[in-house]
């Protein structure tokens, strides 16, 4: 089975966490090529431990925007996507927080990167940004105009956020495929390092016929379990030692995914 570029199944994307961006409020007085170089490390990193595709995300600006990025940002995020891109030969995507789904696809597209990830593509949500409006009809079409290959990831249930009007996570995850346009949906826990309710992914799963990826929470202790419902996982909190990424962690983990192939 192919999957966006991924020939193995469950497949794992890795996190790559860039630094805050010398435009953002923590990036005050950082470097863009220091960001860049341990942009660049984490990737290796990934790669070396035994991932099968990476996402570049911005994840250290906070506060974020709620829909569009700054041109600062999404100029420094070409830049690193590419960079990023020239030193693995994985899969490469591209996320730009909360829900800048127009300037990731903008970025992937331009460097050639193969996926993006939408928080909120068919599900309006309440947010510490506010309300985050669906954006389905305006990257789609943007996609179409581009003549992209990009892959669409998009969240059912996105962590960090509340439904604005709760509906079950299966009528959401097919709405997203079937009216959304969505290539592949993702799953997650609450927050950030949170994993998901597996009943929660399983109800997705028997409702969609595209990928359904874990978002977050994923571990050794608990691969298995995540993964004998779902297709793959993006992993990034536990990977990190320290605020980078360990290579012995990625492959503890990676060892538990490959026995699940067999």
């Amino acid at each position: 089975m192919r999957v966006f570029g991924f020939s193995v199944k469950p497949f794992v994307i890795g996190m790559v966490h860039v630094g805050p961006l010398p435009s953002t409020p923590l990036g005050s007085g950082t470097s863009l090529n220091d960001v860049i170089e341990n942009a660049v490390r984490d990737a290796r990193a990934l790669e070396e431990g035994g991932v099968d595709g990476i996402m570049v995300e911005n994840f250290y600006d906070t506060p974020y925007p709620k829909d569009v990025a700054d041109p600062a940002t999404v100029a420094s995020m070409t830049l690193i996507t590419r960079e990023v891109m020239r030193s693995v030969s994985v899969p490469v995507g591209v996320n730009i927080l909360r829900n800048c789904g127009l300037q990731a696809l903008a970025v992937a597209h331009v460097c050639g990167a193969s996926f993006i990830r939408v928080n909120a593509l068919s599900e309006a949500v309440v947010s510490d940004q506010g309300i985050l409006e669906p954006i389905a009809y305006e990257l789609m079409r943007y996609r179409r105009y581009l003549r992209s290959q990009v892959a669409v990831f998009a969240d059912v249930h996105v962590k960090h956020a509340a439904p604005l009007a709760w509906r079950p996570p299966e009528l959401v995850a097919r709405e997203t495929v079937e009216r959304g346009g969505a290539d592949a949906v993702i799953v997650s826990g609450a927050k950030t390092g949170a994993p998901p309710d597996v009943k929660e992914v399983e109800v997705v799963k028997n409702a969609v016929k595209v990928p359904v990826i874990i978002g977050s929470g994923t571990t050794p202790e608990n691969v298995r379990e995540l993964l004998s419902v779902a297709d793959g996982a993006i992993v990034g909190t536990y990977f990190k030692e320290g605020g980078r990424v360990s290579v012995g962690r990625v492959e503890k983990l990676m060892s538990v995914v490959k026995s699940l192939r067999r």
